[in-house]
């Protein structure tokens, strides 16, 4: 295997986190979480930030802690939603490691997605819509696509690695 830090890129509720856990025991490596980062830094949720502070200054926060995981090697990363679409995330994270996209339907995503508030962007139905299309313009540039729909983790992960592997 060449590629030493593997970032999952994918929308909200695509199960990048699960699939983290599960590649990083099957590697022995390192898990990072994004979101779980931001939150420990800021002392606060992703909706309490979204609600209080906006969206530039998450965006900012979450550059910033995307900065400060480029240094570390053998690590699985699942990206934030929205992290990938920056075109400077995007090159940052192509550049550094492994991209792979989790794919999945917006209608399994919606069924995925809870109506409590704790993604402020699926609040509204067609701006979550108009969202996912957007960001899978973004999402198609990650160096592999990962058709995620009904698959179990382990068959995911079983993908990933045999990528890696060719």
């Amino acid at each position: 295997m060449t590629a030493d830090k593997i970032y999952l890129v994918g929308f909200m509720g695509a199960g990048k986190t699960t699939l983290a856990r599960a590649l990083g025991q099957r590697l022995g490596w390192r898990v990072e979480d994004v979101d779980e980062r931001i939150e420990a830094r800021e002392g606060r949720t992703v909706a309490s930030i979204f609600a209080r502070e906006g969206e530039p200054y998450f965006r900012a926060i979450e550059r910033a802690v995307l900065l400060d995981l480029l240094p570390l090697r053998h690590a699985v990363v699942a990206t934030g939603g929205g992290t990938f679409a920056d075109p400077d995330n995007r090159a940052a994270i192509n550049r550094d490691g492994y991209s792979v996209w989790i794919d999945l339907p917006m209608a399994e995503l919606v069924d995925r997605i809870p109506s409590d508030g704790r993604r402020p962007l699926a609040a509204d139905r067609a701006q979550f819509e108009r969202l996912y299309a957007l960001r899978r313009t973004c999402y198609a540039q990650a160096h592999l696509r990962l058709e995620g729909a009904q698959a179990p983790v382990e068959a995911l992960v079983e993908r990933v690695l045999a990528a890696l592997d060719d």
